[in-house]
């Protein structure tokens, strides 16, 4: 199983914070988000090589961290790819980026996709054990138990039978569930090509939320939900929270 980590955002809602450092290099307790992340990958055994995508312009920055924490980093490979952009005008989207690196590293493998902004305190092994037992799409979800965070986020209503999707809505004034939609990601090796495909018909590639959409038209997607905290770090009271409450 391959991973990847997107890290080619420019936050810009988090500026002047990320106007020169990039979110995933912002330090939550000690460390930098990414590191945090590549450790929760680093979990999985079925994981053999971790890409880690950022652009060309924090790409330095990345080389930096790389080589200054590779001593205490897990022993999984890690590669970093530049998408080759420069601005928020420029980026490629989530899916834009995770199709780049499917194509740029010929990936033919399982992939789990961990968006670099992501904290979480729990264990990715359950959905992982999810996944390679159903071998679909599966996209971890959080319970929320809040309607107002619902609609700020990827709501997910779900059959609690099968676990499979039944409405996923990008910021929906009413959801109908306090299921939110996490950043990550399990495919499986013959569904890469939906990812192509999805690219290859135009199809907005800047969040994975689109995606979602257009996948339900396609695909079954299952969901698998955890109740530990998941921290979002999309503006600065969600990145105090994070270094308050976050369980490395």
């Amino acid at each position: 199983m391959k991973a990847i980590i997107t890290a080619a955002g420019y936050a810009s809602r988090l500026w002047p914070l990320t106007k020169d450092i990039p979110k995933p290099l912002i330090e939550v307790k000690g460390k930098p988000i990414v590191e945090h992340i590549l450790n929760r990958i680093a979990e999985v055994p079925d994981v053999d090589e971790v890409f880690i995508v950022t652009n060309a312009k924090f790409l330095p920055l990345f080389e930096n961290w790389l080589q200054a924490a590779r001593p205490g980093l897990p022993s999984v490979p890690v590669k970093l790819v530049s998408d080759g952009t420069t601005s928020n005008d420029d980026r490629l989207g989530q899916v834009g980026d995770i199709h780049f690196v499917i194509g740029q590293e010929m990936v033919d493998d399982d992939m789990v996709v961990v968006a670099g902004d992501n904290l979480f305190n729990f264990s990715l092994l359950p959905a992982c054990n999810a996944f390679l037992q159903q071998q679909k799409i599966l996209n971890p979800l959080y319970e929320s138990k809040s309607y107002k965070a619902a609609r700020e986020s990827g709501s997910v209503d779900i059959d609690e039978e099968t676990g499979e999707f039944v409405e996923f809505l990008e910021k929906a004034p009413m959801p109908k569930s306090t299921l939110i939609s996490l950043g990550i990601y399990f495919f499986p090796r013959q569904k890469l090509q939906l990812v192509r495909k999805y690219i290859a018909e135009k199809n907005n590639p800047d969040k994975m939320g689109y995606f979602l959409m257009w996948l339900m038209k396609q695909e079954k997607v299952l969901g698998h939900v955890y109740t530990e905290k998941w921290f979002d770090i999309g503006w600065i009271e969600a990145l105090e929270t994070a270094r308050k409450e976050f369980e490395p």
